[in-house]
């Protein structure tokens, strides 16, 4: 019998591709999307596709997406860096996750749950080491509500799958690749920004460095998690380890541009940050740069994904490779020039 597979947060940037990953393999995908949702960049409804209306924060509506689904693959977040009502973060991101966790225990089909948590859910990495799986959050202080609310979120994951629960919790990295321009991809946002010249320099002195994910390789390693992720394991979906310096660099060479001449102090970002906050306030969109994002760039965030290598076959694509695919799809779909 083809299994049954629903996932949360399909009208995502990494939900939206994961739908159609999973159809190319054969497998039934039921999305689950909000009635606001842009579903236009979803798999065409058929045999294999279906779509659900429905929120996470709505229990009923979560309840009756996973009648008849063996697998659920739980990728819906809010990933805002802030927001002017930062409970938002725990009522999508934690309650979310328990009322998943409750309608599994209601439902007698379910065989494993995929969650999608974040780098952030394991903490900094301060002090350049290259943290695993192993690494807990010192909760010392949070850069941003999201990671905070991530940081919980994997405290009831965790203690789900001492419980019994069947779920694999998967941690990627910046994610980044083609697809909808969204808070999921701010990589692809910042590049925007420096083709277009609204970035003119490097971000600070460049000793942040993150794990590159590219949004394919993220997709291959949760359904390879679906596959062969042992329940209550931690698998980090993480990519190359580099600086949004390096990142710029890259691209520079990539596209035969000139590379930035100078270095932004970070206070300077900092103020923009700030005065974008207040702009938010009084138009109502949310900024691409504000403090909490700042306070992010200032620590390091390194990881290993040799575990994932190891037990999925997880494969990441270089930086290099993988900006050799996202700057030609910018610059073709008109949103940056060289």
């Amino acid at each position: 019998m083809k299994k049954k597979i629903l996932v949360t947060g399909a009208s995502g940037y990494l939900g939206g591709r994961l739908c159609h990953a999973l159809v190319n393999r054969g497998y039934s995908v039921r999305a689950f999307v909000r009635r606001s949702s842009d579903v236009s960049t979803l798999p065409a409804a058929g045999d294999d596709f279906e779509l659900f209306s429905g929120d996470v924060t709505d229990y009923p509506s979560l309840l009756a997406a996973f009648s008849g689904c063996h697998i659920v693959f739980h990728s819906a977040a809010l990933v805002e860096p802030w927001l002017p009502d930062p409970s938002c973060f725990f009522t999508v991101n934690v309650e979310g996750l328990r009322n998943v966790i409750q309608a599994y225990k209601q439902t007698d089909m379910v065989e494993k749950i995929v969650y999608t948590s974040s780098f952030f859910a394991l903490g900094p990495t301060d002090g350049g080491c290259v943290a695993d799986e192993n690494q807990v959050h010192h909760e010392k202080f949070f850069c941003t509500e999201y990671e905070r609310s991530k940081v919980e979120a994997d405290k009831i994951a965790l203690q789900a799958g001492s419980d019994g629960v069947p779920i694999v919790p998967v941690y990627p990295g910046v994610i980044y690749g083609p697809g909808k321009i969204t808070a999921g991809n701010v990589f692809a946002r910042l590049i925007i920004e420096r083709f277009n010249w609204r970035l003119p320099g490097y971000i600070g002195h460049g000793n942040d460095r993150y794990s590159f994910s590219h949004v394919d390789d993220v997709v291959e390693g949760h359904i390879a998690a679906m596959e062969g992720g042992q329940p209550g394991e931690r698998y980090l979906l993480t990519g190359e380890n580099a600086s949004f310096n390096d990142v710029f660099d890259l691209a520079a060479i990539i596209t035969k541009t000139n590379k930035p001449r100078f270095c932004i102090p970070m206070w300077v970002i900092e103020a923009y940050g700030w005065i974008s906050v207040l702009f938010s306030r009084i138009t109502g969109k949310l900024p691409l740069l504000s403090p909490p994002t700042v306070y992010v760039l200032k620590h390091q965030w390194a990881y290993s994904c040799e575990k994932a290598k190891r037990e999925l076959g997880y494969n990441p694509r270089s930086l290099k490779a993988g900006l050799e695919e996202v700057l030609p799809w910018l610059k073709n779909s008109g949103l940056i020039k060289y």
